[in-house]
């Protein structure tokens, strides 16, 4: 599903926030990427829907080549892939249904199909009877279910989550966590950045960790392995 291939990334400012990665991630697989602040994490991600791109080295998302992908062909790749992220990105001034709506608007999917999708996610995440209302009338845990249907209602290959629960308490931490497992079950492949110690050492995935820039421990099942 996604490979690096000697991947570097070097800022403007001099700053190398990926030394030669190499990973190669499959097809349904529940991915953590974890490391110190600064270690890499959020390039990483980033360069999977080409939000960043590498200074040297390939990256293959989905059979796509990334570094041949011309700019008009980026909002194809992003429509297999679905992002979350901490601080959730809902438009404040559209309802939860128009935000989770506007995903499929913009590839001109019919009324009747943008209906029965929005409420089909509606459903997953619990959120039906929300439907009209605006996120500021929500909770933050009920704003990033929000956002994590917004992910899915293109039933997207891959769902890349930066942080999902940084902002939000453990109670609801671990609702999140259980959808995500849910969408994991259907198939779809996860691959989310967290510093969420408990969560990582609980609910065992594979664990890449990143520091300076360089994958450090690869490990199937694996702990955090930092002091959180």
């Amino acid at each position: 599903m996604i490979q690096f291939e000697n991947i570097y990334k070097k800022y403007p400012n001099g700053i190398v926030a990926l030394n030669g990665v190499n990973i190669e991630i499959k097809q349904g697989e529940f991915v953590y990427v974890v490391g110190p602040s600064g270690a890499g994490k959020s390039t990483f991600i980033k360069m999977i829907y080409r939000e960043e791109q590498p200074t040297d080295g390939k990256i293959t998302v989905n059979g796509l080549s990334l570094g041949k992908l011309k700019r008009k062909r980026v909002p194809y790749l992003r429509r297999q892939i679905g992002v979350v992220f901490q601080d959730f990105k809902l438009l404040p001034r559209l309802t939860v249904y128009e935000n989770i709506a506007f995903a499929l608007e913009v590839i001109e999917e019919s009324p009747a199909a943008i209906r029965q999708r929005v409420m089909d996610v509606l459903d997953l995440v619990g959120l039906r009877h929300k439907a009209k209302m605006l996120p500021a009338e929500l909770s933050g845990g009920e704003q990033q279910r929000v956002a994590i249907a917004r992910s899915i209602v293109n039933v997207p290959k891959v769902v890349i989550a930066d942080e999902p629960t940084g902002n939000l308490d453990p109670e609801t931490s671990w609702d999140i966590m259980n959808l995500f497992e849910q969408i994991n079950a259907r198939g779809t492949t996860i691959i989310m950045a967290t510093h969420n110690k408990e969560v990582v050492n609980t609910i065992r995935h594979r664990v890449i960790a990143i520091e300076d820039g360089l994958i450090v421990r690869d490990a199937a099942g694996g702990d955090y392995g930092y002091e959180a």
